[in-house]
This record gives C-alpha cells, sequence and structure tokens, in this order.
C-alpha cells in the first residue's frame, strides 16, 4: 500500500488539500495529515479547521512514497518557511522519489529549493515568475519524473487522480474517477 504525507500549513488551501486525501483513501493510499504548526488543528485559507492525523515532529518520512504540499496563501508560504519541511522534501527529491505541489507551492516551495531547476512545472498563475530555471507548462497538470504540480484549486481532481494512477494504477484512478462522477461532469461540458 501506498504512503503519502500532506504537509498542512495554516492559510493552505482547502479543496487542493482535502479534494486529494479524499481521492487518495478512497484509492486505498495510506493517506496521512501532518500539521506543521504547534497544534493538531489547522486553519485553511478559508477558515475552514482541520485536525491532522500527526504532529511533523512524530514522523521521519521514510516510508514516503510521496510528499505533497497544497497550496494556497499564506499556506505555502508557511510551508517554506518551516525548516523540516525543506530538508524533508530535499531528502525525499535526493532520493528520487515522488514530490507533489499545487497551486503556489511547486513556486514558492519547490522552486525556492531548486527541485524545479531543469523540469517543466505548472502552478497557479502570477506565481510563474518565481519558476525561473523550470519550463512553465500552464497546464492542469504537469509531470516531470518524480515531481508532480498542479495548477490551483480546479485542478485538484485531476491531480489527485492523476497521482492515484501513479501510486495504485490508472485502472482504479479511472474506476474512482467514474465513482465520483468526475468522468460524467468531463463529458458533459
Amino acid at each position: 500500500m501506498a504512503r503519502v504525507y500532506i504537509f498542512l500549513a495554516d492559510g493552505f488551501e482547502d479543496v487542493e488539500a482535502l479534494i486529494p486525501v479524499d481521492v487518495w483513501r478512497r484509492g486505498g493510499i495510506k493517506v496521512t495529515t501532518v500539521s506543521i504548526t504547534d497544534f493538531p488543528l489547522v486553519q485553511s485559507a478559508h477558515g475552514v479547521n482541520i485536525e491532522t492525523d500527526v504532529m511533523f515532529e512524530q514522523c521521519d518520512f521514510t516510508d514516503a512514497d510521496l510528499l505533497f504540499l497544497p497550496g494556497g496563501m499564506p499556506g505555502a508560504s508557511n510551508l517554506y518557511a518551516h525548516e523540516g519541511i525543506r530538508k524533508a522534501v530535499r531528502e525525499q527529491a535526493k532520493k528520487g522519489k515522488k514530490i507533489a505541489a499545487i497551486c503556489a507551492a511547486p513556486a514558492v516551495v519547490l522552486a525556492q529549493l531548486g527541485i524545479l531547476d531543469g523540469k517543466r512545472a505548472t502552478c497557479y498563475p502570477g506565481f510563474e515568475e518565481m519558476l525561473k530555471k523550470a519550463t512553465y507548462t500552464g497546464d492542469l497538470v504537469t509531470v516531470d519524473n518524480n515531481i508532480t504540480t498542479g495548477e490551483g484549486p480546479a485542478a485538484a481532481f485531476p491531480f489527485a487522480y492523476e497521482l492515484l494512477g501513479q501510486l495504485v494504477d490508472t485502472q482504479t484512478a479511472d474506476q474512482i474517477a467514474e465513482g465520483m462522477r468526475f468522468k460524467h461532469l468531463m463529458e458533459s461540458k
């Protein structure tokens, strides 16, 4: 069973964090929400309080198949300000293991850590100027080897299904997308 850690900081974008949690748990992935604050309760950018599964200090992340950074502001800035996050993400990248970020987080966290250097990536419009050493795609979801980036809140579903396909298989991702009526939504546009 794949293992994913989702880092939550005050100011995270609600749907960018919670849609992936929902999709991945439906797909059988072991998902752990991690507070990087001093409390297990983390407040989203829109004032929703989420109780996380664990505190950052309780994890070592060596068993992580994927580390995921949701966007939102000031959530992404709060992630980057956390020394432990920077270290964990650098270690994951050094091992060539999967890292995902969406919205502002690809630019604010991954680009500033040099993890996107020479890679293709997307992020929320307006943050692409921070991708100086990456190739900005402007796509909803961009995959470059072990790095998956998403554009913003509307990309949360396709982003989550893409990563579910990577971590489990595309058949499971398709079945979950169908069951959640995402495929029907996309066919009826």
